[in-house]
Formats: C-alpha cells, structure tokens, sequence
C-alpha cells in the first residue's frame, strides 16, 4: 500500500473516531476552528441549503447551474453514501480528503465530527479558488456549524418534523431554527409560501416562492445569486448517490435513503409500480412506527437491518415495529445480509428497495 493511501487512512479513521455529536450544541467550537484557520469561509460568496428533505439534490443542482454560469464552484453536502470524499465537490469533482483534513487536523482538538468536516470543506473551497459555493446545512440551522456562512441567497427547501429534542416541536419552531442562517439583505428561496412572513422577519430583502421541486429551488437560487436567466436543462444531469439509485434490474433493486416520513412520501410516489421486498435502517428520532406504516403501500415483505449508526434502531427492535404493519418480517443486523436475504425472497423477478436512512446506504457502499 502507498504511503498517500495510508495516510488517506489515517486521516479517515482519526475523522470517524469523532464524536458525531457535541455535548453542547452551539458555534464557539466552530468559529475557533475556522479562525485559527483563517476564517476561509469569508474567502467566497455563498449559497445556504436548509431545510428538511431535498437539500442535497438543491445543492448540487445550484452548484451545477453556476458551473454552467461561468462560476468556479464548491459544494459542500452530507452526509455521504460511496465516502467522505463525496461531501466536498469542486466544479463537480470530489475534493481530495487527505489533504482537506490534514489541513484542519492540527487546529481540530476539541472539535466534533461535523464540525472538523466543515472547516475541511470550508477551507478547501478557499484552497481551490473557488468564486461561489454552495453549502448544505446539517442539523436546523441556527446553532448548526455551517451557520458562520455569510450567504447572499438562503434556500428553505421544505420542513417537517424533525430532530423535536433539538429544533423544537412544532413545524413553526423548527422553520424558525432553519431561517436563522439568514444574514441581513439576502434573497431567500421558498419551496412553501407559508414561510414568507418568517423569512422577512429573519432579515431577508427579497422572498422567492417557487414550487417544490429541487430543481425549481435551484434555478430560483442560482438566478439570484447571479442577477440573470440560467438553463435549467445544466441540472438536469445531476444524479446523486442513495437517491432513487438502480442498483439492478434481476431483482429490480431500488436504493433510497428517505430518512423520515416526508422523504417516504417523495419516494412513494415515483417508484415504479412494484411490490417490494423492504430492506430498511431507521434512526431512533425519526417517527419509526409513522415510516413503516407509510411503507406498507409498497409490500407486505419487511427485512429490518441496522446502519451501525448510533442513534439507529438495532434490527431486532425495528423488526418488532414492523410486525403489526407488514404480514412476513425479518430481521439481519448487518446490512449486507438483510439485501442478500430480501433479494434471495423477491426472486429474480421480483423487486428490492433499501430505504430509511442514508446511513444504511453509506454501510452498504463501504462493503461494495
């Protein structure tokens, strides 16, 4: 093995051995990283993705439209599915992460996953030149670590209940966490009018209201940022990992990480018309009982597995959720089982869909 490749390692295993959490949420750890680091997230002008489902797909998309601009632009998207590479793209291309972490390492102590992640993809941008980025909120939005962004247009995709412990208990609560990363003066972007008011409370100079599609979002969110017409069609090639993905036709076997119950609502109504076999992975704090009975319109064959995730439901216990809603359940903790077996029971004519949690997606990528 090369010395790069064991030092790419290195710094992987140091990122992972990260607590994904921080004991207390807030911005001090993150805006002490991104000093002594020079504060590289001041080097370009920024577009903020918040929201609930479809950030990622936003991101991209607006990301591709100012390529197509004539933009040297980042992104920057979690959490990933193939690898940690994926989260930092410029014009396209996945960043190198060996050397956007060992860039932060020396700065990181006491710094928290996400946290060390960020400032890499902030930094990294700044490294690459770029003159415009686009970057995806993790959790809400006010205390979440990419809100030390100045960004000129704020997209708010949608917003469902989520993360209650953390953003609040109401869909105003949590809308309200979201649009705290608007800076004073900037063009916010709705994908749901009933916004409008909070997003001029926040500070916002100029609300656009579209329909809900990612797509829209991100012509909306590009166009704005630039003062000019794009051409849609620039996104329209945009594919991203774990998102409606066809992994085989013999059996049919359908990947999506709809994570809660909206994102089970979008992918119900654009799988092909099938009965599946369900292989699924739900977090703790995502309404389990209210996603497996959205699922049961797909099938009555459900095979519970486990991301390895820590806030993820052990299979034994998801599988005890699902018995009330499917008519034959399983359960295999280790993901690559759980398909093996889901495939083994549709048969090659039948069909597979791996849903519930874009960590189950990313367990199953590391194992090929």
């Amino acid at each position: 093995m090369s010395s790069r490749r064991s030092t790419t390692d290195d710094h992987v295993a140091w990122l992972e051995s990260l607590s994904p959490w921080p004991e207390e949420f807030g911005l001090g750890r993150m805006r002490r990283l991104l000093a002594s680091l020079g504060d590289p997230q001041l080097a370009y002008p920024a577009i903020h993705v918040v929201g609930t489902n479809g950030k990622t797909s936003t991101t991209l998309m607006t990301a591709a439209l100012l390529r197509d601009g004539g933009l040297r632009t980042g992104a920057y998207i979690s959490p990933h599915v193939r690898g940690w590479g994926e989260r930092i793209q410029i014009d396209g291309a996945e960043a190198d992460i060996e050397a956007a972490l060992e860039r932060v390492r020396p700065h990181a102590a006491g710094a928290t996953q996400f946290e060390v992640i960020t400032a890499a993809a902030f930094a990294e941008l700044a490294a690459r030149g770029v003159e415009a980025a686009v970057v995806e909120a993790g959790l809400g939005g006010r205390l979440d670590a990419t809100n030390v962004l100045d960004a000129r247009v704020v997209v708010l995709t949608n917003v469902a209940l989520e993360h209650t412990e953390v953003l609040g208990s109401t869909r105003e609560e949590i809308a309200a966490e979201k649009l705290a990363v608007v800076s004073p003066g900037a063009v916010v972007v709705l994908g749901e009018r009933e916004w409008e008011g909070a997003a001029v409370a926040a500070g916002a100079s100029r609300v656009d209201v579209v329909s809900r599609s990612n797509l829209a979002l991100a012509v909306a969110a590009a166009e704005a940022f630039l003062g000019r017409e794009v051409d849609p069609s620039a996104a329209e090639a945009v594919r991203v990992p774990g998102r409606l993905e066809h992994r085989s036709e013999r059996p049919l076997e359908i990947w999506d990480g709809a994570h809660n119950l909206a994102g089970i609502g979008y992918l119900l109504a654009r799988l092909p018309t099938r009965r599946y076999v369900i292989v699924a992975s739900v977090l703790t704090d995502k309404r389990p009982e209210e996603m497996l009975r959205a699922l049961t319109p797909l099938g009555d064959t459900f095979v519970a597995t486990t991301s390895g995730n820590a806030r993820a439901l052990p299979a034994e216990e998801l599988a005890a959720v699902a018995r009330p809603h499917f008519e034959h359940v399983e359960f295999e903790a280790e993901p690559a089982a759980a398909v093996a077996r889901a495939r083994s029971l549709a048969g090659p004519d039948g069909a597979v869909l791996v849903t519930g949690s874009l960590y189950l997606l990313a367990a199953l990528s590391e194992l090929g």
